[in-house]
């Protein structure tokens, strides 16, 4: 039983009227979408790592591993079904040191320390029960589901590169775990290829023109072994972190109609130690940075034109685990939703958060499965922002970042609003641009319906806070385990949208008149 808060302390309402409120207009560009994303564009990461996994003298996994989470609690498959689908990927460091005890492989051994391992673990082992209660739990849950392959199986560790992995990769083990899964009817949605073993690699590397010529046998594997293309699973990758020269060598070997998706990985907080981090979280022009490698995959697709698009299949925010006085808060939304509303206006299809549970960077608690605040900024994200992008510009404000897409559910747009500054509010006002002619006056937007407002702030006013209020209502579960009601504020639409100094708003309106929506 956790302590059940009616209302946000009445002091976070005074400290936000106390803050200096500024007027801006935001103009909305509706008569065309410059991206669209994946219907299921929200997704987050199941890992492999065990309870030994440490970083920086702390070891918050504890038993939120694939191998040992249990699937049978309450609060962890409610807070899947909420979303009705979540996409789910199975994935991370180890993938490319995991066998499936399958065909021919008879042992199946457990992740164990090894100081010369991949990454300090020894070979770990997916048996078919294991893998049977999991397709019952994805089944149950309806999970979306993406499987991270091992892309190592049979090469071998370079004698003369540190890192490299050499050889031809083996797929028997691959074809088996396939035919097995096949034979039992289990759904994956797609398979990604190898984990963080582009470019310089993270713990191993293999060479981009190995690497398309690999993934082209997993293609034509995929398409033996599922002889319906409506059925057929995906191919993903190569699920790294992107660098330009190597991407475009990989590319240029499997050549068009192999890779269905792009995947890459972004970390753009650095090591979770840093004792920097809450200033690079609120920082606008350090978030910005990251748009350099968005523009940069987004040149590489549209060069080679994989058919699903780019997808960030890992973003944790922060390395190693996440920042354990971070990662948990309030204050890592500031991080995370811009970089979904930045991502998606570079064309990213589809953004896997790291991780569902686990590390500090889960968006549940890795020992009492409760939410953390991220996890309720994902889910209003999933249910409120549709898939077609529109462009917004505003005054020159860079603590406001706004976002905005066509409504989920029509009609209309929604929006979302990101106030980094500390001490002062914003006073919205918005206009719709007058499509085909620049020079022309922009409309002044003046609704006739209610709006429909969900604001986000930490519990005490104070952004490390691990509750989120939402519209001054705490977000904390119910005695029955289900993630509580979210509704929104509806709100006199001839006012200014008010958002409070460091805090997060979605804001729906239904009859904003935006072309590219209908």
């Amino acid at each position: 039983m956790y302590f059940k808060f009616t209302f946000c302390p009445i002091i976070l309402l005074l400290w936000a009227s106390l803050s200096f409120a500024q007027n801006v207009n935001v103009v909305i560009h509706g008569a065309a979408s410059i991206a669209k994303t994946d219907d299921n564009f929200v997704c987050v990461t199941l890992d492999w790592w065990p309870a030994e996994k440490c970083d920086y003298n702390q070891c918050p996994w504890g038993k939120a591993g694939i191998l040992n989470l249990d699937l049978r609690y309450g609060a962890l498959i409610n807070a899947i079904k909420a979303f009705n689908p979540l996409r789910i990927k199975v994935g991370g460091s180890l993938q490319d040191n995991v066998v499936y005890k399958v065909g021919e492989v008879s042992s199946c051994p457990n992740f164990m320390k090894r100081e010369d391992g991949l990454f300090g673990f020894s070979q770990g082992c997916l048996s078919m029960e294991r893998w049977d209660q999991l397709n019952r739990f994805f089944n149950h849950t309806g999970v979306k589901l993406t499987f991270g392959l091992n892309a190592l199986f049979g090469r071998n560790e370079s004698q003369t590169e540190n890192g490299l992995w050499i050889g031809d990769w083996q797929p028997q083990n691959t074809r088996d775990f396939m035919q097995y899964t096949i034979s039992k009817g289990y759904k994956v949605d797609s398979y990604e290829f190898g984990n963080q073993l582009s470019g310089s690699g993270m713990g191993a590397k293999v060479d981009a023109k190995q690497y398309g010529k690999d993934v082209i046998v997993l293609k034509n594997l995929v398409k033996e072994l599922y002889a319906h293309p409506e059925t057929q699973p995906k191919v993903l990758g190569p699920g790294g972190f992107y660098e330009e020269k190597w991407f475009n060598t990989f590319l240029e070997v499997s050549g068009q109609g192999i890779v269905d998706g792009l995947t890459h990985h972004i970390y753009n907080l650095g090591p979770g130690d840093d004792p920097n981090m809450m200033n690079k979280i609120l920082d606008p022009s350090y978030l910005n940075q990251v748009s350099q490698t968005y523009k940069g995959v987004s040149d590489v697709v549209n060069k080679f034109r994989p058919q699903l698009g780019a997808w960030v299949s890992e973003s944790g925010g922060a390395l190693n685990g996440g920042s354990k006085d971070v990662s948990r808060t309030f204050a890592d939304g500031f991080w995370y939703l811009d970089q979904m509303g930045m991502a998606s206006t570079y064309d990213q299809k589809v953004f896997c958060r790291q991780a569902l549970i686990g590390g500090n960077y889960g968006l549940l608690n890795a020992t009492t499965f409760v939410p953390n605040p991220d996890y309720y900024g994902a889910l209003l994200w999933h249910r409120l922002m549709g898939s077609t992008v529109l462009a917004v510009t505003k005054e020159s404000d860079p603590d406001l970042r706004v976002y905005a897409h066509c409504a989920k559910k029509k009609p209309g747009v929604s929006l979302i609003f990101i106030n980094l500054s500390k001490d002062r509010s914003f006073n919205i006002t918005l206009s719709n641009a007058k499509p085909g002619d620049a020079g022309k006056p922009n409309y002044e937007f003046v609704g006739k319906q209610n709006r429909e407002e969900y604001h986000l702030r930490a519990l005490t006013g104070d952004i490390k806070d691990d509750i989120v209020c939402l519209n001054d209502v705490p977000m904390v579960q119910t005695d029955s385990e289900d993630i509580p009601a979210m509704d929104p504020k509806l709100v006199d639409a001839s006012t200014p949208i008010s958002i409070a100094a460091q805090s997060i708003a979605y804001v729906t309106i239904r009859d904003f008149e935006a072309p590219a929506c209908v």
